[in-house]
């Protein structure tokens, strides 16, 4: 987890917050104008959006930062599924509160939901770091 933590080390924070407030704030809007109001909703779909970019923003660029942290992009971009563990935990600590509070589930509704939010951000973000796999492999010097 430590690796995992110090990759996202540098991590575009400030857009993956705007990117998934903003896409907060219209999810919200949209469903007002269409005559519901499911704010846990949209906030659930803003944390999930922030912590999607923030991941795979850490790990777009393996070439740039101080040496531990591209050392801990390269790493993660080798290991895609044990890095994506850790943008999905935080998701779904960020969750549980939201579906606890504002959806009124009860305590194991709401952690199943959140759950399944990780569980997605766990998928789509594993599949993207896999993708990504060839920059950190062109970042190595001897191509390794």
């Amino acid at each position: 987890m430590s690796l995992a933590g110090a990759a996202l080390r540098g991590a575009p924070w400030k857009t993956a917050a705007v990117a998934g407030g903003a896409l907060a704030v219209t999810s919200f809007g949209v469903s007002i104008l269409g005559g519901g109001d499911s704010l846990a909703w949209s906030l659930a779909v803003g944390i999930g959006v922030f912590s999607l970019i923030a991941a795979i923003g850490a790990i777009s660029k393996p070439e740039i930062g101080d040496r531990v942290t591209r050392q801990a992009r390269l790493w993660a971009l080798r290991h895609p599924w044990r890095f994506s563990l850790y943008p999905a935990l935080g998701a779904a600590t960020l969750l549980y509160p939201v579906q606890l509070i504002l959806d009124g589930e009860g305590v194991f509704g709401a952690a199943l939901d959140a759950l399944q939010g990780g569980l997605a951000v766990y998928l789509i973000t594993a599949v993207l770091a896999v993708a990504l796999k060839g920059r950190g492999q062109r970042s190595l010097p001897d191509g390794r």
